[in-house]
């Protein structure tokens, strides 16, 4: 049957899509604000591979210097700009103003994630050697690859995963992850957090991961002293305005950052097989 001038109704409040807004990884770096400049220099030190010392036959001790290694993260200068004439706005449906302050903040949310990424695919410690399927023995075997390099895996505030879906998939399925008989903080099914703890390990899912869907998902474990991540002070800004002139309003967000590895031995990649959980 027929409908008689029909009305359409649109819904004035928009609806968000689907997207990561936030950024998830950022807390898990060694952070240094930069007042001013384009570059931050971190300093690693240590006492290296040295060994308590004996006087000699003259009856000195002989003494060494520590270790001092000087890493610099060079800013990059991100932006992300958006733009709308006044007929645009007037004749659009949604508050347009908003989405485009809402996405901006996103989009930079978003590089955040990607930079850090971006810069712990450097790692050069890889386990296994081929890609692989989650398992308990996966995240123990580099575990203890960065024991044996003296890092504190102990220091559980320190410690972090960065995981695909697929990976979290195939570790819930293990016993040690949702069985309250192996665990004190249950994780199964807490995927409301930005992070949960297990192992002793702080996990971040993330759908930035280099290759996702894949079978070779980059995920990492790493300490944070391991990575260093510099940004300008006040991190990422929004502005607002209006062109009168052009009759057009904009917004903009903008970011100067980059993370860099600070030491290598505290960082291990896992090349992940997540092939299996794709739609098809």
């Amino acid at each position: 049957m027929a409908i008689e001038a029909q009305i359409v109704q649109y819904r004035k409040e928009f609806v968000g899509a689907f997207e990561q807004r936030v950024s998830s990884l950022k807390a898990m770096a060694t952070k240094e604000t930069v007042m001013n400049g384009n570059q931050a220099t971190f300093l690693v030190s240590g006492s290296g591979t040295d060994t308590a010392v004996t006087r000699g036959t003259n009856g000195q001790i002989p003494y060494g210097n520590p270790t001092n290694s000087q890493v610099t993260a060079t800013l990059v200068e991100k932006h992300a700009p958006y733009e709308l004439t006044g007929f645009n706005i007037f004749a659009s449906q949604g508050d347009q103003k908003r989405i485009m302050q809402m996405n901006s903040m996103a989009v930079i949310n978003r590089d955040i994630d990607l930079t850090i990424l971006a810069e712990l695919a450097n790692a050069t410690q890889d386990y296994p050697s081929t890609a692989q399927t989650a398992s308990l023995q996966m995240v123990l075997g580099a575990k203890a690859i960065l024991g044996n390099a003296d890092i504190p895996i102990e220091e559980a505030d320190n410690m972090f995963g960065i995981i695909s879906p697929a990976f979290e998939a195939y570790l819930e399925q293990t016993t040690e992850f949702s069985n309250g008989d192996y665990v004190d903080v249950k994780p199964f099914g807490q995927a409301s957090r930005r992070f949960f703890r297990w192992a002793g390990i702080n996990w971040a899912v993330s759908s930035r991961i280099t290759g996702l869907g894949t079978s070779s998902e980059l995920c990492y474990l790493f300490h944070r002293n391991a990575l260093g991540y510099a940004v300008n002070v006040g991190e990422e800004k929004i502005a607002v305005g209006y062109d009168e002139k052009q009759d057009t309003s904009w917004t903009r967000a903008t970011l100067f950052h980059n993370a860099k590895i600070l030491q290598n031995t505290g960082i291990v990649k896992w090349t992940h097989d997540g092939s299996a959980f794709v739609a098809t």
